[in-house]
């Protein structure tokens, strides 16, 4: 096992809270398409973050 070894899930997990944050955003300005878009794309990275967690 190496010592400095990545943890891939890092920065999915960083894209996801950001994903989060800009749906967040477009709620509060009305724009329901754009967050039901961002809503759809966090989920994504939430399932491959979940998937790498699992292995």
């Amino acid at each position: 096992m190496p010592l400095f070894k990545r943890d891939p899930a890092k920065k999915l997990k960083k894209a996801y809270a950001q994903k989060q944050e800009a749906a967040m955003h477009a709620m509060r300005n009305g724009d329901i398409r754009q967050n039901a878009k961002l809503v759809a794309e966090a989920e994504k990275l939430k399932e491959e973050i979940e998937l790498h967690e699992r292995s």
